[in-house]
């Protein structure tokens, strides 16, 4: 026993001094580091390093420690700041905080923020202060002051309602929070307000007239209205226009539409809005239901009102007249509704076919316009035989040409038989004398001034005979334009209204012209049965000898070309195409045209679409030589007509012969002699320089010239080194007053068109400088015309 204690003695000695000796063997800290290392990466040992790598913590501890800090910032706490007090990464204490969320209920994760309930429950009672103070608090108002989301602080606060916070949420509004007292006040004020209201209100006016909360003054406006509190109603439900209508106004509203019905028989639809009633159809058909409207676009009329636009219309149709609508109608219809009045009127009483609609507000009886259009027959009669006579060419219809051609190609070898045999007598005649007479020569000869208005400039390149033809497929002559229809009708139909007989006439158009079609046509089958007038043809004897006058007279105009430059040439050519070849042309057209019984009295009068149209009729032997004679008055050259007028001729039955040099110089004696005459006659500056210029020009060259006026520099300039010099001077100092005499005219009659007062000045400047020019032409005129007739005097003398 005693050496049992002995030992333990010892031992605790050992012990004893084990403690106050010094440790040999120790493990250092990164002995320790590996081995914590090694344990972690075993999944033997569960701890954190901290950021500054000096100490090693366990997650269970980093949980304690998010909870400790928690509590200790009133139960709010941001991540990011939990992450730099405990010291470790971010991802630990993210991963602790979501464990922390998902283990305890009363924690939420908000925005990054940690928060607990007794954090939510000083909120609510602090928004609770707020609320009893204010009456109202929006949730918006505290996501700014607390910085917290709307849905997280609507759904937390509500969860306190009643409990910690001592009012109520908005139903129609989640994010407002308001006092029982509040409400109360808020009713109170609207009750009193919308109570005093006597006409239609729009409720926004008050939102921002009295500072109202919107969507509460909705909600107990609407429940005033419902308990029957408020007499009135809202009208456009809960929107910016929704408006607030007493009954009072209301019933004073009903009273005048009632009344105005009444007593106008109509209700315009802008008088009702500016009445307050916002969809004016809807209002009428719930207020009026058994009555019979008809709804218009600007208004609805009564029954009353119909009736006597049925009677104004049907009194028109019996009495075959017309009838205004318009004064017996409210002002404020448009013509548009006038019109469907009327439309619909006529359709009650049956008269749609018996009567017409013009000017939207008028309406005639067909009976009437059958008494306008009879107002033209004799009219028509008149001017049927005058156009028959002057264009027969347009009167003709497909029919009559049908019949026509099949007569034309029964006859047509007996017609080439009797041309033969006149060509065969014509060249047994012999030679036999060309008649040049003076007349005929005279009216080859145009250059007066005019004679040339209204006219194409002569020398322009006018269209080929296709495109004239396509351009001139009108077969009818017109009757009237509207404008004479109405000057006839203004005459003769009194008491109606202008515009309505401009309307008039533009529908008696068609029917007159195709009334006036039928007349012509009869008047035309009548007046080709008979063998007189245009129908009858002249002697082939006389049109041989005009044909061959007009064809040597160009044969002599086209040597008088030959003096001058090719550029003026064409000008020359141009001129003769277009004056003394159409004629030539349209002698032969009309020859060939009594065939059809489509010719005229006088061929000058045939215009170049006539000529198309005429030739586009013909067979196809004499087509063909025609179109191409046609074509040829379009060209620069006079020897493509002079190519094609022979073959022509010779379709035609005709022979042309040229004369041998007596004809021709009869031919140029008598040229002369004309145009002697003409100058002789004439006063006017521009034409004395004309004739003179080309009496001058034949007599040095012994050729005939047919020139235009534009060429009188050029026939001038050809004369120098022929006449005299003074002479030569005296023609271009007469030549240039003339042009300025043409320049101050056209300057004058520009300024009366543009009737510009800023320059009269310059005007009476000019009238005195075109004064002086005129005095001077006046002088000059017997010494130019001295230059022609001295020659005259001269040759009798000789003679």
């Amino acid at each position: 026993m005693a050496a049992d204690w002995e030992e333990i003695r010892r031992l605790a000695a050992d012990f004893q001094r084990a403690q106050f000796t010094d440790t040999i063997q120790r493990l250092s800290e990164r002995n320790c580091i590996e081995i914590i290392t090694k344990l972690v990466q075993d999944k033997k040992l569960d701890v954190v390093h901290t950021l500054d790598g000096k100490e090693f913590i366990t997650p269970a501890q980093i949980s304690r420690e998010i909870r400790d800090e928690l509590y200790v910032h009133g139960g709010r706490i941001n991540i990011v700041d939990l992450q730099q007090i405990i010291n470790v990464d971010w991802v630990h204490v993210e991963s602790r905080a979501n464990d922390i969320v998902k283990s305890d209920k009363g924690v939420q994760l908000v925005l990054g923020q940690l928060v607990d309930n007794m954090y939510l429950d000083r909120l609510a009672e602090e928004v609770n202060d707020k609320l009893q103070e204010a009456g109202l608090i929006s949730i918006s108002e505290l996501c700014k002051s607390y910085d917290l989301p709307g849905d997280f602080l609507s759904e937390e606060l509500s969860k306190r309602l009643g409990k910690l916070i001592q009012g109520e949420m908005d139903q129609y509004n989640r994010g407002v929070i308001f006092t029982p007292a509040f409400v109360a006040r808020h009713k109170a004020r609207i009750r009193g307000l919308f109570s005093a209201i006597t006409r239609p209100t729009p409720v926004s006016s008050m939102i921002g007239a009295f500072g109202f909360q919107e969507h509460l003054l909705y909600s107990v406006l609407e429940e005033l209205v419902n308990t029957g509190r408020l007499k009135g109603s809202v009208v456009g439900g809960r929107q910016d226009k929704a408006v607030y209508i007493p009954d009072i106004y209301s019933k004073t509203q009903n009273s005048w539409v009632d009344s105005f019905l009444q007593q106008n028989g109509y209700l315009e639809f802008d008088s009702l809005v500016r009445l307050g009633i916002p969809d004016p159809p809807s209002y009428i058909k719930k207020r009026f239901k058994a009555n019979k409207l008809l709804f218009l676009r600007a208004a609805c009329v009564g029954q009353t009102l119909v009736d006597q636009v049925e009677a104004s219309v049907e009194e028109a149709v019996n009495s075959s007249t017309w009838t205004d609508i318009q004064p017996i109608l409210p002002s404020c219809l448009s013509v548009e509704d006038v019109g469907i009045l009327i439309n619909q009127a006529m359709r009650n009483t049956n008269v749609q076919t018996a009567a017409r609609v013009l000017g939207g507000t008028v309406v005639v009886s067909e009976k009437f316009i059958s008494n306008c259009l009879s107002v033209f027959d004799e009219g028509m009669q008149q001017k049927a035989q005058k156009e028959v006579k002057n264009n027969p060419v347009f009167l003709i219809s497909e029919d009559d040409l049908k019949q026509s051609s099949m007569l034309t190609e029964s006859s047509a070898l007996s017609k080439k038989e009797k041309r033969e045999a006149e060509r065969r007598k014509k060249a047994t005649e012999g030679s036999g004398s060309v008649k040049s007479g003076g007349g005929g020569n005279a009216r080859e000869y145009r250059i007066r001034k005019t004679k040339k208005k209204g006219r194409k400039d002569e020398d322009s390149d006018e269209e080929t005979g296709p495109s004239q033809q396509n351009r001139s497929k009108q077969t009818a002559a017109p009757f009237m334009a509207q404008e004479e229809i109405v000057a006839v009708l203004e005459e003769r139909v009194s008491d109606c209204p202008e515009e309505i007989l401009s309307e008039l006439a533009e529908h008696l158009v068609r029917p007159l012209n195709k009334a006036y079609q039928e007349v012509l046509r009869a008047v035309f089958m009548s007046s080709s049965s008979s063998p007189s007038g245009a129908n009858k043809k002249k002697s082939m004897k006389e049109l041989q000898e005009e044909i061959t006058n007009l064809y040597n007279n160009i044969r002599l105009f086209e040597k008088g070309t030959k003096f001058f430059s090719d550029e003026t040439q064409v000008l020359i050519a141009k001129h003769v195409l277009k004056t003394l070849c159409a004629d030539v042309t349209n002698i032969l057209v009309n020859f060939l045209a009594a065939d059809l019984m489509m010719s005229v009295e006088n061929p000058g009068s045939i215009t170049t679409e006539v000529r198309v149209k005429i030739v586009g009729k013909l067979s196809e032997e004499t087509r063909g030589p025609l179109m191409k004679l046609h074509n040829s008055l379009n060209g620069k050259t006079i020897e493509d007509f002079m190519t094609n007028i022979e073959s022509c001729a010779e379709v035609c039955g005709f022979m042309l012969k040229k004369g041998d040099k007596k004809k021709e110089r009869q031919a140029l004696f008598v040229h002369r002699q004309a145009l002697t005459e003409q100058l002789k006659e004439t006063e006017d500056p521009a034409l004395v320089l004309h004739l003179t210029s080309v009496l001058l020009f034949q007599a040095s060259t012994q050729c005939m010239l047919h020139a235009p006026g534009r060429c009188v520099p050029q026939i001038i300039g050809t004369l120098t080194g022929r006449i005299p010099a003074e002479h030569q001077q005296l023609l271009s100092a007469y030549q240039s007053l003339v042009v300025k005499q043409l320049v101050s005219q056209s300057q004058n009659k520009k300024q009366e068109e543009a009737g510009d007062n800023e320059k009269e000045k310059e005007k009476d400047e000019e009238e005195e400088e075109g004064g002086s020019v005129r005095t001077q032409l006046m002088n000059l005129t017997p010494q130019v015309k001295e230059l022609v007739l001295s020659q005259k005097k001269a040759s009798v003398t000789e003679e």
